[in-house]
């Protein structure tokens, strides 16, 4: 494994508008190789698109392993650069970023993000422009854990484990910044059965009780490449009169339209439906 960090280190090292050129190259690569990463894409976009044309659909799925060739290098600039570096090869933008300044008054900022496949770059970003703490679901692997973890407080205050929301909640009370993807399929277990591209989904509900005990802002980050600027967008969300159901749905609806903005970037290869579909459904 080391091996394979000092390799990835290297490739990061390339100047930044070498990137995209390599990153053509291993999403090639990868779209060959990564047999079942491929299959469990090809399945969510065959059952999200169903309407479109097959050819649509397979520039998309090819599209998407572009990026997940780019990612590699997100996902290294994010971790291994330095603060100055990023600042000074990287061309972003965040708008809304005033929409922080709302915790005043010790009021916290639940932030939501969706997977997108840069996810890790938009993180830092946005740490290396306010405080901020992250939520993080935990690998199999040790030396993945510790490497992403190392990773992330390169510019995080904090990171906890969404198993121990007594940590993030804390956070929350204190009137902190808390970071939170939560577009994945965690089981049935403080989950219900909502929507999603149209299809029944496993969806977390506690979005809801987490704004009732502390008494949070609810925001939205949604995140996309306009050439080579990586642009972040933070919206305020009204949840006033929504039920825990409700504001669920809400948020799937709201990560719909984003992703729809820019399907290629979002991690098409996430198994979503395994709850409602089966995990045969990705075989």
């Amino acid at each position: 494994m080391q091996l394979i960090i000092i390799f990835w280190k290297a490739l990061c090292s390339f100047p930044r508008k070498q990137h995209p050129v390599i990153a053509i190259l291993l999403g090639k690569i990868l779209y060959f190789i990564a047999v079942k990463r491929r299959k469990i894409a090809n399945a969510n976009i065959q059952l999200c698109f169903p309407d479109s044309p097959s050819e649509e659909k397979i520039r998309l799925l090819k599209d998407n392993f572009y990026f997940l060739g780019s990612s590699v290098f997100d996902t290294g600039i994010a971790w291994f650069w330095s603060d100055e570096r990023i600042q000074k090869s990287l061309s972003y933008e965040i708008k809304g970023l005033d929409n922080l300044k709302l915790n005043k008054g010790g009021v916290g900022n639940l932030i939501l993000f969706k997977h997108s496949q840069h996810l890790e770059l938009d993180a830092r970003i946005l740490a290396l422009n306010a405080p901020i703490y992250g939520v993080e679901r935990s690998h199999n692997s040790n030396f993945m854990n510790n490497l992403q973890t190392k990773g992330r407080l390169s510019s995080m205050k904090e990171t906890a484990d969404k198993n121990n929301p007594r940590s993030f909640i804390k956070w929350l009370k204190e009137g902190k910044n808390v970071l939170y993807a939560i577009d994945q399929d965690y089981g049935w277990e403080n989950s219900t059965k909502l929507k999603f591209f149209d299809q029944d989904v496993a969806t977390i509900t506690t979005t809801s009780k987490i704004i009732d005990i502390t008494k949070c802002n609810l925001l939205f980050i949604n995140s996309y490449y306009r050439s080579k600027k990586l642009l972040l967008e933070l919206e305020l969300t009204n949840v006033k009169g929504l039920n825990s159901k409700e504001l669920a749905q809400m948020i799937n609806n709201l990560m719909e339209d984003k992703i729809l903005k820019h399907p290629a970037e979002y991690l098409w290869a996430h198994r979503r439906f395994k709850s409602t579909l089966g995990k045969g459904f990705y075989t």
